[in-house]
């Protein structure tokens, strides 16, 4: 079982897809890690050879800022927009879109507006209660 960054990667996928279970490789990153170290895409993880394994392990701490460090760069990104009281910051404090998404019909469980069937949920104003 190969590990990369405190992550155990699945044995039976491709090596291109058992890269994207670390926090900050995606697709694209693990074609481009892959294509530098010249291990084929379509190998098993339990397939690889433990010298490319080591190589692999190693270009990827050297180079990419993956999982407790990144979770922790994000995190300190979102307290610093809270902190200055930006627009996205308050978006990030009440909980709801930052990125422009409506918010009228979609989000409804963010709003804590959960509408089980038709017609139930909440109620106009001008009608009584």
């Amino acid at each position: 079982m190969l590990r990369i960054a405190g992550i155990n990667l699945p044995d039976n996928k491709r090596i291109e897809i058992a890269l994207t279970y670390v926090y900050g490789i995606g697709l694209t990153t693990s074609q481009k890690i892959l294509k530098e170290l010249a291990i084929d895409v379509n190998t098993r993880t339990k397939d690889i050879a433990t010298e490319d394994a080591n190589r692999l392990r190693e270009v990827i701490e050297k180079k990419f800022r993956v999982e407790g460090e990144l979770r922790h760069v994000v995190k300190s990104n979102i307290k610093r927009l809270k902190e200055i009281g930006c627009y996205r910051g308050t978006r990030h404090i009440k909980g709801l879109p930052s990125r422009g998404q409506r918010t009228k019909t979609n989000t409804r469980t963010v709003r804590g507006n959960t509408r089980k069937t038709m017609g139930s949920g909440r109620k106009k104003s001008s009608d009584k209660t």
